[in-house]
Formats: structure tokens, sequence, C-alpha cells
């Protein structure tokens, strides 16, 4: 590996290193977490489904995390209902065109969202202007909100019901925090519901 290779890798996984330090430290995050899991179960136990939306590399989170959830994580186990509201090109276009870009994910939330069901908004900036809109939208509805972004949080932090801020400012370090909770928020809710069926 050539130094300058060498010394990007070396400062890319100290971040990260340093990033997830800071989760595994803080309380409060620990409590925030545990709050969207409780969310989580409440609303499958209770026959409802996860929404999740967000742009660019989230929408590929969105997409990653509705896979999981539907599919399996850890083992068999019967499907969870999950929709990426990122995934239907005609939908996403359709909308953007007859009623702007900002409504991409509000009015899918009109269409399938239901009071008790959870939206999850995932935004690196918390200020993304469509995913503020699909919060809007979704807490009228009276669905349960968690939000995934950055430090500060945004605009989004005191909108959702619950808002897991990764300790960075930075897109990348941002973005791996989000799939560590994507992560363990589908092993934490499949161990609830179905740890029984582990073999």
């Amino acid at each position: 590996m050539s130094g300058n290779v060498l010394e990007i890798f070396k400062t890319h996984l100290k971040e990260t290193i340093s990033a997830q330090t800071i989760l595994l430290s803080d309380p409060k995050m620990v409590e925030n977490f545990e709050h969207a899991n409780d969310v989580c179960l409440k609303t499958y136990l209770n026959q409802g489904k996860i929404l999740i939306a967000g742009n660019g590399g989230s929408a590929a989170d969105a997409q990653h995390f509705a896979g999981e959830l539907v599919s399996r994580f850890n083992f068999d186990r019967p499907p969870l209902s999950a929709i990426a509201l990122t995934t239907d090109s005609s939908i996403l276009t359709a909308i953007g065109n007859d009623y702007g870009y900002e409504d991409v994910f509000a009015r899918q939330i009109q269409a399938h969202g239901r009071a008790g069901d959870v939206f999850i908004a995932i935004s690196t900036s918390g200020n993304s202007p469509n995913i503020l809109k699909a919060i809007e939208t979704a807490k009228s509805i009276g669905l349960v909100v968690i939000g995934l972004t950055g430090r500060s949080g945004g605009k989004m932090k005191d909108m959702c019901d619950v808002c897991l801020c990764a300790p960075s400012e930075s897109t990348p370090r941002i973005q791996e925090c989000h799939l560590f909770f994507e992560h363990t928020l589908c092993a934490c809710i499949e161990e609830s519901l179905f740890g029984d069926l582990r073999k």
C-alpha cells in the first residue's frame, strides 16, 4: 500500500473508530436507541409497518434497512412489513413532476401511512426539504417519527419523536453510524419478536 493510500486509510479508520467509540460511551444515545427500538416493536406488535426514506446514500440505506426487515437479518423468521419510499422510479418521477421534489416522500406517506406506523427519516444534514416535509406529513397522520441524522440534528431533530444523531460532521462517518443504527435495530427487533425461532 503506497504511503498516500495508507495515510488516507488510517485517517478514515481513525475517524470511524472515534465516532463509534463516542456512541458506545454516550448514555443518552443508548437511551434514544432503546426508545427507537421500543417504538418499532410496538408498531410490529400492533400489525403496523415501517416506512423509510432518505436521499442519495441515505436512499440506499433506506432500501438496505427495508430489505433486512422484509427478508431476514441474522436468522430465518417471518417477514416484517417495511417500505423504502426511494425505490419506485415511476412514483418518484410522477410526484416530482406533478407536485415537486419536496413532495416525493410526503405523498407516499399519505398513500401508505396509517396512525401507529413508524416513519424513519434519514438525512445526514437534518435539513433535507423533502425529508422535513415527509416528517410533517407523517406526524399529521399519526405516525411515530424516528430520525437518523448528524451531530447537530439540523431542523429535523426537534421534529422527530426520537432522533439518533451520529456524533460527526462528516457525511461518510454519519452514514457509517446510520448503518450501525439500522443493523442493530434489525438485530434487536428480530431477537425480540422471533428469538425463539433461532436454530
